[in-house]
């Protein structure tokens, strides 16, 4: 950290406690600022907590150009941030928090403790040491003037400030503190109306179905919208389907949705096996066999599975269910709301930031995390981009303040979080 008078260093406000915030405060605070973090929650990081009971995915060790790929029409603008901050540095990062970590199935990259509270103590411990200050149970309402409007029980205040980081999340996860209350702060033209993303979808189907049912996995399926196929494993619930398959067609699913009222899905039971390997398998069963049994013991299909078939077809010839097996129709009637997605689209539009983040027309603004237009499924992706756009916005507010000749140098060197 830069050694000069505390009384020189400039203050800066970093609202949200979530993992894009904390990292531009880590950021700033080694470049010298005096900053303040404030949450309007009892206590830090829940989301990223919450995140932690299922291993806490930190980012996915594909080539990047794939990773990249995965934030579809936001992927030209988040590019350079990830490339600055990329999943190696992420890894060295946590590595340097004393959390090691390893790869498991499909690149995905998780501590070895597979959870998230002895990452976010040794982090907060170095925010502590670099002299970040965190206030809890305080919202933040307005900027104005270099100062941050701020509610706290007391009352309301105003807080020095000569720049400002927004990291107040997306819309997703209320009770966690990401309420999407802060549009309201930005003209309607300059943010995209959030909508749920790697969310459930709620199927055409009876609702007696649904909670026959609820609770019943389909185990190593295969999804296709369009040219998209996905693999993975489905839960059905009482109300929607859930699964990473599903989440990575969720952007495509809306798009029918919005286009159409409607959308249907291809269900592959099977997808390991072609139509003529499960045809030539339920040849061999007894003919007098009721066609549920033989597509148990031929294929081993469970009673979900069975009544899939049953829906696609009556007919019992081998081929055709062998056909209804690797296409069945999975008609979906719409997505589960905000408050029940794992994440949102929508958010602060490109056009109203400048390339590093900064509000267009509020200088000294930055904005980072999921307040930002992007979407992206699980796996990794989440925390990549949410720990990127924090790198960048707190690099980019301590240049902003050493070109306003607000602080000696600029942003830290080094990406590991010590410079």
């Amino acid at each position: 950290m830069p050694d000069f008078p505390q009384e020189k260093r400039p203050a800066v406000i970093v609202a949200g406690a979530g993992p894009a915030g904390l990292m531009a405060a880590e950021r700033l605070g080694l470049a010298g600022c005096r900053v303040t973090v404030i949450d309007q929650m009892p206590s830090v990081g829940r989301k990223l907590l919450m995140a932690g009971r299922s291993g806490l995915n930190l980012t996915n060790a594909e080539p990047l150009p794939d990773l990249l790929a995965r934030y579809g029409e936001a992927a030209s603008w988040l590019a350079p941030m990830i490339e600055a901050f990329k999943p190696a540095d992420v890894i060295a990062w946590a590595e340097s928090l004393e959390q090691p970590c390893f790869t498991g199935s499909s690149g995905h990259v998780f501590p070895v403790a597979m959870k998230a509270s002895p990452l976010l103590r040794a982090w907060l411990a170095r925010l502590s040491e670099l002299g970040v200050r965190i206030q809890t149970r305080t919202c933040f309402k307005a900027w104005d003037n270099r100062r941050a409007i701020i509610d706290m029980p007391e009352g309301t205040r105003e807080l020095e400030a000569d720049a400002i980081v927004l990291a107040l999340g997306g819309a997703s996860w209320p009770r966690l503190g990401a309420d999407g209350h802060w549009t309201k702060l930005f003209p309607q033209t300059q943010v995209r109306s959030f909508r749920p993303a790697n969310c459930g979808a709620i199927p055409d189907w009876p609702q007696a179905r649904l909670a026959e049912f609820a609770g019943t996995p389909l185990k190593r399926i295969a999804l296709r919208c369009d040219a998209t196929e996905t693999r993975g494993d489905l839960m059905i619930g009482a109300q929607s389907i859930e699964g990473a398959p599903l989440y990575h067609l969720v952007p495509a699913i809306r798009k029918a949705l919005d286009r159409t009222g409607h959308c249907t899905l291809s269900l592959d039971l099977r997808p390991d096996l072609d139509v003529e390997d499960i045809a030539a398998r339920l040849a061999r069963t007894r003919p007098r066999e009721s066609r549920s049994n033989r597509l148990r013991k031929a294929l081993g299909l469970d009673r979900l599975g069975r009544a899939l078939v049953s829906d696609a077809t009556t007919d019992a010839d081998p081929r055709a269910l062998a056909l209804a097996v690797k296409q069945i129709p999975l008609p979906i009637a719409g997505l589960a709301p905000l408050d029940r997605a794992i994440s949102v689209a929508g958010g602060l539009r490109r056009d109203a930031l400048t390339p590093d983040l900064m509000v267009c027309d509020r200088p000294g603004l930055f904005v980072c995390g999921e307040m930002l237009d992007w979407e992206a499924p699980t796996g990794g992706y989440l925390l990549q981009a949410c720990l990127s756009t924090g790198f960048a916005a707190g690099n980019a507010a301590a240049d902003w303040l050493a070109r306003e000749n607000r602080l000696p140098s600029g942003k830290p060197d080094g990406t590991s979080g010590r410079s």
